[in-house]
């Protein structure tokens, strides 16, 4: 029996190793596909077609791109609303093809259901339990896949891993960010900033705006400052210096508590998005923990852009300088808004403006940095490590 066990305990190591090697060097999609999805030792067939339960080939997906869509049962409302544009367009798209591998605990009568519904729109479907054991080893260790949070793999027609999980920026940019490769995400942000990919669903004219307006976006637990802040920006807007060099300023303040938690939650998942693709930080990361650090503090913020470009973020500071227009407003005769309002910036910056930036980074979701650098000092951030339950299945993201 000892034996047995070492060499069964042996073959399941060296299908592993070759998992990994074949992932990490791919050389065609249909040999990746078939070490993913077949086991020598189930006679299930490794694909159907959801909406006929027929048995699909694999080589007839030789050629195209390839999602893998791993997901427990049920999905979530709000991850549900966000996955059907996405499966709609990839329906559209004769190069594009999804496989859904659905994980179930428990089979309930309405899960069946769901199951019956959201199979019925995939054309490739892998059940869990057919898959080799060193396909859930590797989902599970390597694509960290957590029972309550999907998980959709982008392949491209050579097999190589494009995007580790695109569910991040579907969450951000939903479809208009396909096929979600490091390319298109660079070209969003080209585009559109770090304000336009994340703030277009507070006011709908946000999308107008970035191209060429300046905009202060901003929000906070302090309702009178959040006030102050409008006053103040309006004052600044109306100003007829600004109006006679044609300046052109948006205010858009974040009160409601909903429009509020999807602003972060787009914020957290461009974040863990950008992060899962390389280590090293970049603006768009220092821009986002120089946020996140506001809102851990639990502090007013606000930021200035125009275009794509962040200008500035900061929190009382921005305020006064609005308060203080009439102190610097002249040197607008001899420089840019951008430069005047950046250098008086520097010039009464608020020390309570200096807080203590940290960055939570998930484990399971994203590249560990060896290092970080500090949004404001620009000096190499503390590291520690710091564990946490949230009684449930999967792991968050506070």
């Amino acid at each position: 029996m000892q034996a047995f066990l070492l060499v069964f305990t042996h073959s399941k190591e060296e299908d592993y190793r070759k998992l990994k090697e074949i992932l990490n060097t791919p050389k065609d999609l249909v040999e990746v596909l078939e070490k993913i999805l077949i086991d020598p030792t189930n006679k299930m067939p490794p694909l159907i077609d959801g909406s006929t339960e027929t048995t699909v080939e694999i080589n007839s997906l030789k050629g195209k791109s390839v999602f893998l869509f791993i997901s427990g049962l049920p999905i979530s409302s709000d991850d549900n609303s966000i996955l059907k544009p996405f499966l709609d367009k990839t329906g559209k798209e004769d190069q594009y093809r999804i496989i859904w591998i659905p994980f179930v605990k428990q089979w309930t009568e309405d899960l069946k259901k769901k199951f019956k519904t959201l199979g019925s729109k995939m054309l490739n479907v892998a059940m869990d339990y057919s898959l080799p054991i060193s396909t859930h080893r590797y989902i599970n260790q390597k694509w960290n896949f957590k029972f309550n949070e999907p998980l959709i793999v982008a392949f491209n027609q050579q097999g190589k891993v494009e995007c580790k999980n695109a569910i991040h920026m579907i969450r951000v940019c939903g479809v208009e960010a396909f096929p979600f490769t490091r390319a298109r995400e660079e070209t969003l942000l080209m585009e559109k900033g770090l304000i336009g990919v994340t703030a277009t669903h507070v006011v709908s004219q946000t999308e107008n705006w970035i191209k060429e307006n300046y905009i202060f976006l901003y929000g906070g637990q302090d309702n009178e400052w959040i006030q102050n802040f409008t006053k103040s920006a309006k004052i600044l807007v109306d100003d007829p210096m600004i109006k006679e060099k044609g300046i052109s300023i948006e205010s858009v303040p974040i009160e409601d508590d909903n429009i509020l938690k999807r602003f972060w939650n787009k914020i957290k998942n461009l974040f863990t998005s950008r992060a899962q693709r390389e280590t090293k930080m970049d603006s768009v990361k220092l821009h986002i923990e120089k946020l996140i650090s506001y809102k851990k503090k639990k502090k007013e913020w606000a930021v200035l852009s125009q275009g794509s470009s962040i200008i500035v973020i900061s929190g009382k500071t921005m305020l006064k300088v609005l308060v203080e227009f009439g102190s610097w407003k002249q040197s607008l005769k001899e420089k840019d808004f951008q430069s005047a309002f950046i250098e008086y910036h520097n010039k009464v910056f608020v020390p309570d403006d200096q807080i203590c930036h940290h960055m939570k980074i998930p484990y399971n979701t994203a590249k560990i940095p060896e290092t970080m650098e500090c949004s404001h000092c620009h000096r190499i951030m503390d590291t520690y490590i710091s564990f946490k339950c949230c009684h449930k299945d999967g792991a968050s993201w506070a």
